[in-house]
């Protein structure tokens, strides 16, 4: 059995974390309000942004009017893996990892052979996590989370759609949590290049009664790269929010549990102490009655 000093140790040693978990919940919960609010009005816009510039490209004539949905023979593939720089925020990160492994394994296997996979990683815990296991991975945009801001991410949205215009990616995906509520992140695994027209979309059925003004041409030219931009600017946005409500949750669950092992320690303190007392009793009980036998 513990001694008292180790048992009272450990409570103190519990409180302060219960302390600092706390803490880490209150940020968490500030940081959640600001990232929610910015994806919430973020995602009605980018909707119908997206819904049209898939219309429109299902519309349009040949490939050369619209070379962001150009569908060639998949040799190399970039994959956009959006983490968090930090930690403790549940299965936020081992989750957008396993799906991008799953991704490659099942679907680029071929390409990760010939060795023409490159990640772009956003977040510092994926680029730590791939760069050991020898990947090759970008590195230029992981620290976009220090000083989010849509000119940050247009960057590296620009940095993908050119090279895959230049012939030097023929796909481009990206792997993120899209946030749903506090407790609720989904792993999304979302073709950015080439344009996917929607589910169920087919050229027969889509709505085509387009006006251009002032051309055809440099409305296209201006509204898909805004679009794709838009979109994962989006993506990024969704993962903010995701990881603060992560950690949120992570940070009200390991509160609960530290407030359940001071229980537990408390309890164990307790019952240590009245047998130290019990046992010094006896002690003095025995002595007591050692000295009346004595007497006698």
């Amino acid at each position: 059995m513990p001694s008292l000093k180790e048992v009272k140790n450990r409570i103190n040693s519990v409180t302060s974390t219960q302390q600092i978990t706390k803490a880490m919940k209150m940020v968490a919960a500030a940081k959640l309000r600001r990232a929610q609010e910015r994806i919430l009005l973020m995602r009605p816009y980018a909707k119908k942004l997206s819904e049209i510039l898939q219309n429109v490209s299902a519309t349009l004539s040949s490939e050369g009017e619209n070379p962001y949905g150009e569908i060639k023979e998949i040799k190399k593939v970039l994959i956009v893996v959006i983490t968090s720089d930090r930690g403790l925020c549940g299965a936020f990160n081992s989750s957008v990892i396993k799906s991008v492994q799953s991704l490659i394994s099942e679907k680029y296997s071929k390409q990760l052979k010939d060795g023409q996979i490159e990640l772009l990683c956003i977040g510092a815990k994926g680029f730590d996590y791939f760069k050991k296991k020898n990947f090759f991975v970008i590195s230029q945009y992981k620290d976009i989370f220090q000083k989010l801001s849509f000119d940050a991410v247009r960057q590296a949205a620009e940095f993908a759609m050119n090279n895959f215009l230049n012939g030097n990616y023929d796909v481009v995906e990206i792997v993120y949590n899209e946030f749903k509520n506090v407790a609720t992140q989904i792993v999304k695994v979302q073709q950015f290049l080439p344009i996917l027209p929607q589910a169920g979309t087919t050229h027969q059925n889509v709505y085509t009664e387009y006006i251009f003004e002032p051309s055809k041409e440099e409305i296209l030219s201006e509204l898909i790269p805004k679009s794709l931009k838009i979109e994962f600017y989006k993506a990024v946005l969704e993962s903010n929010a995701s990881e603060h409500g992560a950690r949120m949750t992570a940070m009200d669950k390991a509160t609960d549990n530290a407030k359940e092992l001071l229980r537990q320690l408390r309890l164990s303190y307790n019952r240590t102490r009245q047998d130290a007392i019990t046992k010094e009793i006896l002690e003095i009980v025995g002595g007591a009655n050692a000295l009346t036998q004595q007497q006698w």
